[in-house]
């Protein structure tokens, strides 16, 4: 089964509630509708609900089973905006610039997201990337586990041609431009995370550089070696290869000839990148050249799921980054019980 279809599967044992802010966007509608009619998830569309409901219905879209919540005529709207001045009367918001902004639909998501109103958020359709980020780290915020917020990109690797075959994790693909050690550490460990929910197995990481075990001096292998170090002192338990190759990632024979007490022995699951120029490249590389399917990018590191999309989306793509959502969020919830 794909790796995909598996995160499916796990989505509709066990759905949650995700909402959607851009209701007059007809791939949003689609995604939402299937995802109501799979049941993969209980979906909620902020937004005016006279527009979605016009817009649904052009698009030949049944609204059946998914709740509509407008914000300018929702109960919720004052204790969301008492929310939002607490959250951020410290940068200088005002209780009325609070009730406004709380009115606006990605903002009003978000919102329901870390006051238990749902589970997690999809936007990206028409909001652009870093209105999407600002807004689940101003308001949903960090895990507690970590000190920034990354992305990354599930690879999906299923065609006939394909001789590396599942999925794989590409991170940091899209968020944080150039981490020093510490941060590519935090990147490293919530990439591991993502692959231990959404691939279904052990996460084995792989700490990219254009070096490996030494191979080359340069500050730029340093940062790599130093940051793995790191995240081998935080979890000992986890499968690590770094300063690494990708060749000697990902190919079993190359790595038992360069790799030396390798924990990964060229099967890697986790692609670190030392920075967000390689990662860029490396997945579209991945995609376009290798006919690898890119879901994402998606957001690790936050309190709750709140994920970005691509503005060329596709209504399939936003089905499937509802499905990566909930099992994220199902994590979350498992995570929240013991930390």
């Amino acid at each position: 089964m794909k790796a995909i279809n598996r995160i499916v599967e796990r989505a509709r044992a066990r759905p949650l509630r995700i909402v959607l802010c851009e209701g007059e966007d007809k791939r949003i509608l689609r995604a939402a509708e299937r995802a109501n009619r799979e049941g993969i998830a209980r979906i909620v569309i902020v937004g005016k609900e006279e527009a979605i409901r016009r817009e649904a219905q052009t698009a030949g879209v049944k609204l059946n089973g998914i709740e509509l919540v407008d914000p300018a005529t929702s109960a919720l709207a004052p204790s969301f905006a008492h929310k939002l001045f607490a959250l951020r009367q410290k940068k200088g918001m005002t209780l009325d610039e609070a009730r406004r902004e709380a009115l606006k639909p990605l903002c009003f998501a978000n919102l329901m997201v870390t006051l238990g109103h749902a589970d997690g958020s999809v936007a990206g359709a028409v909001h652009p990337t870093a209105d999407v980020v600002r807004h689940a780290i101003q308001i949903i915020g960090v895990d507690p586990a970590f000190k920034l917020v990354s992305s990354f990109f599930l690879m999906m690797l299923c065609e006939p041609f394909h001789t590396l075959k599942g999925g794989l994790i590409f991170s940091d693909c899209g968020l944080v431009v150039e981490p020093d050690a510490q941060e590519l550490s935090e990147i490293a460990m919530a990439a591991a995370d993502s692959a231990q929910s959404l691939l279904m197995d052990e996460p084995r990481v792989a700490m990219l550089s254009f070096s490996t075990s030494g191979s080359a001096r340069h500050a730029a292998v340093d940062k790599v070696v130093d940051a793995t170090r790191r995240v081998r002192a935080q979890r000992p338990g986890l499968a690590i290869d770094g300063d690494v190759q990708l060749d000697a990632a990902i190919v079993a024979e190359i790595a038992e000839r360069k790799v030396e007490n390798s924990a990964v022995n060229g099967r890697a699951n986790v692609l670190v990148f030392p920075n967000l120029e390689a990662g860029n490249i490396g997945y579209k590389l991945a995609e376009r050249v290798g006919g690898a399917k890119a879901i994402g990018p998606l957001l690790q590191g936050l309190r709750k799921p709140a994920n970005d999309l691509s503005r060329g989306c596709s209504a399939d793509d936003v089905f499937h980054v509802i499905a990566v959502t909930v099992v994220q969020a199902q994590a979350a919830r498992a995570a929240g019980l013991t930390r």
